[in-house]
């Protein structure tokens, strides 16, 4: 089983929340990188003044500068509530003079300089170092160093500063997003509803009424759908019909001569029955298969043909030929016209064969005896065209030809009306045009 697919809110909530929560990561790494070097700066400029204090304490004295700081004094200069001051007195060679002889000497950058920070260690614990190199009547290189609590203190002060309300704006954002994308969200529900409340026989149009506009490219697109789905169900409800109307008498024939033949105790006449039984078999087996291929060129059934070279000549001369014993039967003189160049277009030769079969069928049928059918194609423009010697349709009759079942007066012959309208169905995706000649056409 598939997993459910997220929702479009979770979805916009994580489209925005994720690149905010990636920028404040960012930000916050940034501040951190930014506060870090601001208390340096900040209690840097303290452990420079204390330097400064100490070198005042400095007195020449021979070949070894001499430091004369009193305890007292001592123990205020480097009193800190936070940190452990420390600080050492060197000779510009390197020699101890006073101090925590455990500071480390300088490294090779800042040994040079004149006034220098760098970050060391001291007894396992980070420090902050500031030197200062006196170059007075008695030179010294003097150190002073720190811990780094109070410097942690305010890194973290700052962060809390910048970061609190960022995170906050954040979670205010977020909840704010949710609330802005359900209500956002809020008309599709009641789509959603509206749709889910309807009947599956309603296919009528889904309003687009308040709803958001990147919505209505879809709601057209399902109306559409549902269009062509209501027209599709209105065919195939329409055949149904179509079919159980016109199979009942039929299937009334059979049985009234099924009854008659099981009465007789002549054979002839049983025999007679069968003959008519066997015709009406025949009768219903046509109209059964023209059904089926009206149903198959239906417009709302057919997929998009796949049209390819052909010769309609040569097409129409073979199905042609298929009809000659029929005629013959019928003691009809079947012809075919066919000039050159023959004619050549694209289309679908089992769906053609079909459209000029059924217009012979038609022919045929209503022709009398000793009659004439005449088959012509034409090159420019392609055209097939069927002739014939059958009875003629009134001119306010001639446009029911292609419809199912039409009833027109005036003609009798044995047929269902359905050779025409399949004719018509096959046309129409061919984007090929049909009309009853100057004469008339027969449905058949």
């Amino acid at each position: 089983m598939s997993a459910r697919s997220a929702t479009l809110r979770s979805q916009l909530l994580r489209w925005l929340l994720i690149p905010l929560s990636v920028l404040f990561l960012v930000d916050a790494v940034g501040s951190y990188y930014i506060a870090q070097p601001l208390s340096d700066r900040v209690y840097d400029g303290e452990l420079l003044e204390i330097a400064r204090e100490l070198t005042l304490h400095v007195k020449p004295n021979g070949a070894r500068p001499l430091f004369d700081l009193e305890k007292d004094a001592e123990r205020t200069l480097l009193l800190d509530q936070y940190d452990k001051v420390a600080y050492v007195v060197r000779e510009p060679g390197g020699d101890w003079i006073a101090g925590d002889a455990a500071l480390q000497a300088p490294p090779r950058g800042a040994a040079t300089a004149t006034t220098a920070f760098y970050d060391s260690e001291l007894g396992g614990e980070p420090i902050r170092v500031a030197q200062l190199r006196s170059d007075g009547s008695a030179p010294v290189i003097v150190q002073v160093a720190e811990t780094r609590v109070k410097r942690h203190a305010l890194v973290n002060a700052i962060m809390i500063g910048v970061i609190l309300p960022q995170l906050l704006l954040i979670v205010i954002a977020g909840v704010v997003l949710w609330a802005g994308v359900a209500r956002g969200l809020a008309p599709l529900r009641k789509l959603q509803q509206a749709v889910a409340s309807r009947s599956h026989l309603d296919l009528s149009p889904v309003s687009v009424a308040q709803v958001p506009g990147e919505v209505h490219p879809l709601l057209l697109a399902i109306n559409d759908l549902m269009a062509r789905l209501d027209e599709i169900l209105s065919y195939q409800s329409r055949f149904i019909a179509d079919a159980a109307h016109q199979l009942r008498t039929p299937v009334a024939g059979l049985k009234a001569h099924i009854e008659v033949a099981l009465r007789e105790d002549d054979p002839a006449q049983a025999r007679q029955s069968i003959a008519h039984l066997y015709t009406g078999v025949e009768r219903m087996s046509r109209l059964v298969a023209q059904l089926l291929s009206l149903a198959r060129n239906e417009p709302t059934t057919v997929k998009k043909l796949e049209l390819a070279p052909l010769d309609l000549s040569k097409l129409a001369f073979d199905v042609t030929m298929e009809w000659v014993p029929e005629a013959y039967r019928k003691n009809i003189d079947l012809g075919f016209e066919g000039g050159e160049p023959h004619a050549r277009i694209r289309g679908d030769a089992t769906r053609l064969t079909e459209l000029i079969n059924n217009l012979l069928d038609n022919a045929v049928r209503y022709t009398p005896k000793d009659g004439r059918v005449t088959v012509r194609v034409a090159s420019q423009p392609p055209r097939v065209s069927v002739s014939d010697d059958g009875p003629v349709i009134p001119p306010e009759e001639r446009q029911r030809v292609f419809e199912r079942f039409p009833r027109l007066l005036g003609i009798h012959a044995d047929g269902r009306g359905l050779g025409l309208a399949t004719v018509h169905a096959i046309a129409e995706p061919h984007d090929a045009g049909i009309s009853p000649a100057r004469g008339g056409r027969r449905a058949g």
